[in-house]
């Protein structure tokens, strides 16, 4: 979750003029508010989170001291593929995160049938990957969701209409889910070359492959 603050300045004889800062993380945020109250020079800074919540000092400082052991700045990397003979996909998942001051990945895999073509088994693949970050606890968190189908993506963004009554089945899940959970989900499409891990899962769930491993990234 990125985080920007909002503070008075006053000067002498004039009116208080308002600053707002860029976004950026939460303790880059809280560090920037901590040295401008001690200066004196600024007053009612207030940080607003993505979601449009504001906080104050205090507040914020209980925020990232409750968020530092969930997990959180978490990227996902998806992908769906599709065997027409079977009618059948395979899902592949990577998932990047933070828990506390250590950094972790997941990679996971699923088996899905009765698919009718690969862009359904793309939405299958980001529903797979929303219960994964159920599973882990994921809630109230900005979240990227890396994939190479762009127009799986401009859809779930809203950006691209969509006319199938099946994969229209699947955005209704797939927000019902994301609105559960509290995510805020940044879509990014990628090159397949930069998404091959998931793609490799992908595959290996089509042949029968099952993987479903957590591993500290040094």
């Amino acid at each position: 979750m990125k985080y920007k603050l909002e503070w008075k300045y006053k000067l002498k004889g004039n009116e208080d003029i308002l600053f707002t800062s860029d976004w950026i993380d939460g303790e880059s945020a809280l560090q920037a508010g901590e040295d401008i109250e001690k200066s004196g020079k600024g007053k009612e800074i207030i940080y607003y989170d993505e979601a449009g919540t504001s906080w104050s000092t205090k507040e914020m400082r209980k925020l990232l001291m409750e968020v530092e052991e969930d997990p959180h700045d978490i990227t996902v990397f998806f992908d769906g593929g599709f065997n027409k003979e079977t009618c059948q996909a395979g899902l592949g998942a990577v998932i990047y995160f933070k828990q506390g001051k250590k950094k972790y990945r997941v990679r996971a895999n699923e088996l899905f049938d009765e698919m009718d073509n690969n862009n359904e088994a793309e939405y299958a693949a980001i529903y797979y990957t929303l219960n994964l970050l159920e599973e882990m606890g994921v809630h109230h968190m900005t979240c990227e969701f890396k994939g190479d189908s762009q127009v799986v993506l401009k859809q779930l963004e809203g950006e691209w209409p969509c006319y199938e009554e099946n994969l229209n089945r699947w955005l209704d899940r797939i927000e019902e889910k994301i609105k559960k959970l509290g995510i805020l989900p940044r879509y990014r499409p990628i090159p397949r070359n930069e998404n091959k891990e998931a793609d490799k899962l992908a595959g290996q769930a089509l042949q029968g492959k099952f993987i479903n491993s957590k591993m500290q990234i040094i």
